[in-house]
């Protein structure tokens, strides 16, 4: 899975995936590893549940993610307001 995340954030691909049992949209934007030590994925949410204004952006642990799929859907831009090399994360595996 990290491979598929890694390369849809070269790519600029939107997935779709499940995390913790909900399905989602997402733009990929940054992958590695957090300030605790989890592998966490930084994503724009566009589709799925639990979508609302403020609540777009999620830091999503990569335990907690299943059924991953690259849609083929290429985003150009940055999601709003993403800068890069974000404090949250201790290692940056890949981001956009």
């Amino acid at each position: 899975m990290l491979q598929t995340l890694i390369n849809a954030i070269k790519d600029r691909e939107v997935l779709k995936l499940s995390y913790s049992g909900i399905s989602r949209g997402v733009q990929p934007h940054a992958v590695g590893v957090s300030l605790a030590g989890r592998e966490v994925l930084l994503c724009y949410q566009i589709k799925g549940d639990h979508i609302g204004a403020g609540h777009q952006w999620n830091l999503m642990e990569l335990a907690k993610i299943t059924h991953v799929v690259a849609t083929g859907e290429i985003f150009a831009q940055n999601a709003p307001d993403y800068k890069k090399g974000d404090e949250r994360f201790s290692r940056i595996y890949m981001e956009v």
